[in-house]
């Protein structure tokens, strides 16, 4: 690998990844984002002037300007990111769904296979698998937990994996799927559980919590995610399926309670609301494979991540203010438009 095209790489997990490689190895890294609401310039920053590293405002969904950016920067592999993300806005409309999670997928599968590319990741979610029972907590997802979907976000994502599944098969190209529990950390979008409730705490207001807050999530720090992607590009077995998590089960309303208890607010500011439709009850990762074959291990305790992560909302009240308000989105305009980049 010498060249990676990033894409999506403007937004909470994939600014994370573009940092994490570019502080650990010697890749030109070229970040490929439409900057859509989630993907936002300025959680990269620090890095923009980094002599590795580039940025493009595009659309996966644009097969011209996908294959004419792969010609130019000469990729050899590609790490696919993009995509829409949020289960609530799913439920409201599926169409950009749809389109950016499968067709836009099936778009960089149609390079990897007309630039004979090395290597093609796409990141997907444990969503993929629907819901476990909440009293057996023995029973987890493994990569041949069959697919079952309850939600248009991760239908559109399974949608994508069986596409990869096809394209490695059909044609034998070098393809590698990972499914992820939550994740959490700096620069997640604020319309998630974690950020929206520090932000929430932190501003006195009311902290809306779904149904009972009985929901279950496996969480797994940022940084984690990031070097477990990394390992399954540098050793994973084309046409194989990783699962990635953090074997840290809690329910939601457990999270809620300790944040306000690190931030020394009352509970008195939980408001329990409406819950959503075909709300999945409970997720939880079996990461045997990746640690016992790849040699992946997740460096962050929960205690640990949760600490560093209240911390960075903290210390970056002006980052998320923005981008609540909306302002972050002139960044491009600003920093960007009429450049040649």
């Amino acid at each position: 690998m010498k060249n990676i095209l990033v894409t999506g790489g403007a937004g909470f997990i994939g600014s994370n990844f573009v940092k994490y490689m570019l502080q650990n190895y010697t890749y030109k890294i070229i970040n490929y984002d439409k900057l859509t609401y989630a993907g936002n310039l300025e959680n990269l920053t620090d890095i923009e002037k980094h002599p590795n590293y580039k940025f493009i405002k595009g659309d996966i969904c644009d097969k011209d300007f996908v294959y004419r950016t792969i010609k130019e920067s000469q990729i050899d592999t590609i790490i696919n990111f993009a995509a829409e993300s949020h289960v609530d806005r799913s439920i409201l409309g599926a169409r950009e769904f749809v389109i950016t999670n499968i067709l836009g997928t099936q778009v960089l599968l149609d390079a990897l296979k007309e630039f004979k590319l090395e290597k093609f990741l796409q990141v997907s979610t444990d969503e993929v698998y629907g819901s476990l029972p909440e009293n057996q907590r023995e029973i987890k997802f493994s990569e041949k937990t069959p697919l079952k979907t309850n939600s248009p976000y991760s239908a559109s994502k399974a949608a994508a994996d069986l596409l990869c599944n096809a394209y490695e098969h059909t044609f034998n190209l070098p393809v590698l799927i990972t499914r992820c529990s939550n994740n959490y950390g700096p620069y997640q979008f604020p319309e998630k559980l974690i950020p929206l409730m520090i932000a929430k705490a932190l501003d006195g207001e009311k902290l809306p919590v779904y149904g009972d807050g009985k929901n279950i999530r496996d969480w797994l720090y940022v940084e984690d995610h990031c070097s477990a992607i990394a390992t399954v590009i540098h050793k994973g077995k084309d046409g194989e399926v990783y699962n990635i998590g953090g074997s840290n089960e809690w329910y939601n309303i457990d999270i809620v309670k300790l944040i306000l208890s690190k931030l020394g607010k009352s509970e008195n500011q939980i408001m329990y609301v409406k819950d959503r439709p075909g709300h999945d009850r409970r997720y939880a990762i079996d990461s045997t494979k990746i640690q016992t074959e790849l040699g992946w291990i997740p460096r962050y305790s929960f205690e640990n991540g949760i600490e560093k992560t209240i911390s960075w909302y903290i210390e970056n009240e002006n980052w998320w203010r923005k981008v609540m308000s909306g302002e972050y989105l002139k960044y491009y305009e600003k920093n960007y438009s009429g450049k040649i980049i």
